[in-house]
């Protein structure tokens, strides 16, 4: 896979298909492996060049080396207002990308982020607004501590599971999904991603430093009043991980943005809404 230089550091991507450039953008601690396949080959079909990059600290990007705190501590931390010390933010990684997209010569995209990859969209949005044509924020927040943020019941039986080890990765992140995808999440499916993932890459500590990223930056909301370009927000309504409340908020923040809630979803694509999910994102590149 290519690599390209990026503020001082290496962002691996893959390109798929042909037609406008977009850039979709992956949660915590993923790799631009775990998108579905079929996923994938389907957004390439409705007429777009598919850029998926790692995150740094994540896949076969640069590694960084600072200490970070425990997951639970960040984010527990944060909702207590104490946010952890960390050496990026969420605007780092926005930097990142509009990085990528001077190395592939790309002047603007239709960029597509899930979870923390909604955050890294919307910032990216916010601080290069040149470079974006379109927004698709999906089970995201705006870093508001008051919305969007994992329920209490959940928190607890995460922080119960065992610490994985590369060999348990794969099963370690099934038994996450179980307790936060919905009702059309299948393990075996899953497990055929998460296998080949964990063998390309398995960087638990850059996770960490991903959480700690999420946790002290601050709120987006006031700044995405400033976004003019044609806006999604994806949202499930039985997502226990970031709260319903989380798009509902960041529609609000964004003036005309378009908010989907999906009863049948949690904090995963279900297979089931992809028909619907690619063509909404689709007529939102579509409205530029």
């Amino acid at each position: 896979m290519p690599s390209a230089s990026c503020n001082g550091i290496d962002i691996e991507y893959e390109i798929t298909g042909s037609g406008e450039p977009l850039l979709l953008v992956m949660g915590l601690g993923g790799q631009l492996s775990e998108w579905p396949p079929d996923f994938i080959e389907q957004l390439a079909g409705n007429g777009f060049q598919v850029i998926r990059p790692d995150n740094r600290d994540s896949g076969l990007s640069t590694a960084f080396e600072w200490e970070p705190p425990s997951q639970v501590k960040s984010v527990l931390g944060a909702l207590a207002g104490r946010p952890p010390k960390a050496g990026y933010h969420i605007s780092d990684m926005a930097s990142d990308l509009a990085g990528l997209l001077d190395a592939l010569s790309i002047d603007s995209v239709h960029v597509v982020g899930m979870s923390m990859g909604g955050m890294i969209a919307q910032q990216l949005t916010i601080d290069h607004p040149s470079r974006v044509r379109s927004l698709t924020s999906i089970m995201s927040n705006t870093g508001a501590r008051d919305t969007g943020q994992p329920s209490k019941k959940l928190l607890a039986k995460l922080s119960r599971l065992p610490l994985p080890t590369r060999e348990t990765a794969a099963d370690h992140m099934i038994a996450l999904f179980t307790e936060f995808a919905g009702p059309h999440y299948d393990p075996m499916e899953h497990r055929k991603i998460l296998e080949p993932s964990v063998e390309r890459s398995w960087r638990p500590e850059g996770t960490a430093r991903q959480t700690a990223a999420i946790m002290a930056s601050p709120d987006r909301a006031p700044r995405l009043g400033s976004v003019k370009v044609p806006t999604l927000v994806v949202h499930g309504l039985v997502d226990p991980l970031v709260r319903p409340s989380g798009g509902i908020a960041t529609a609000m923040a964004i003036p005309h943005s378009r908010l989907v809630m999906f009863p049948d979803m949690g904090h995963d694509l279900p297979r089931p809404r992809w028909d619907e999910m690619i063509a909404e994102i689709a007529a939102n590149a579509a409205a530029s």
